[in-house]
């Protein structure tokens, strides 16, 4: 069995523009006298490798703690595209997931410089696809990616963002990238795994 941690290190990770970035403050140290080392964070639950929730562009969608675990762990399919994931590159990654593992097919990551165009996100919607996941730190484009995420949340597709495939090779993969159960909130930070069996 081999295990990838496909997450980024939260202090030094990518930001959308205009979110504020991570902050580590240290409370307490072993060598300051304390009985312990401690640490303080303050971030934005958008940080780094995270998920977006139903609540994030819907005031009555889900919200993290109310999205069943069983979105964010299980099989899923690894492709790599590098540009804009068409329709039709929609459809060829859910029939070539489909044909490799259809539990995997449910879950998809795209690796690459790929941006999930709003066609895309109406193929991976109507599919029902429990949850699709990326590189970029939003899914769709940088500067305008509410559309997508509007159809993707609304079929309550849960959004896997700023996951990192570099060394990974296309197939089917164990899944596992349960978020903080952070109640109330639109998106958590998560410690994203792929496991090769």
């Amino acid at each position: 069995m081999k295990i990838y941690d496909i997450s980024q290190e939260v202090f030094s990770c990518a930001v959308f523009p205009g979110d504020i970035p991570p902050e580590r403050k240290v409370l307490e140290t072993i060598e300051g006298g304390s009985i312990c080392n401690l640490t303080g964070i303050s971030m934005c639950a958008h940080n780094g490798t995270h998920v977006d929730a139903p609540y994030h562009f819907y005031r009555d969608g889900k919200t993290v703690d109310q999205v069943r675990p069983e979105k964010f762990i299980g099989k899923c399919y690894v492709s790599f595209v590098n540009g804009d994931v068409t329709e039709e590159t929609a459809v060829r990654l859910i029939r070539k997931a489909k044909s490799a593992d259809a539990e995997a097919a449910k879950r998809i990551l795209i690796g690459g410089n790929a941006c999930v165009t709003l066609e895309a996100a109406r193929v991976f919607a109507e599919e029902k696809i429990d949850l699709i996941g990326n590189e970029s730190q939003t899914v769709g484009p940088l500067n305008a990616p509410a559309q997508v995420h509007y159809v993707l949340l609304k079929a309550e597709v849960v959004l896997l963002e700023g996951i990192r495939l570099n060394g990974i090779k296309e197939g089917v993969y164990l899944l596992n990238a349960a978020p903080l159960n952070l109640g109330g909130a639109d998106g958590a930070p998560c410690r994203a795994i792929l496991i090769e069996a």
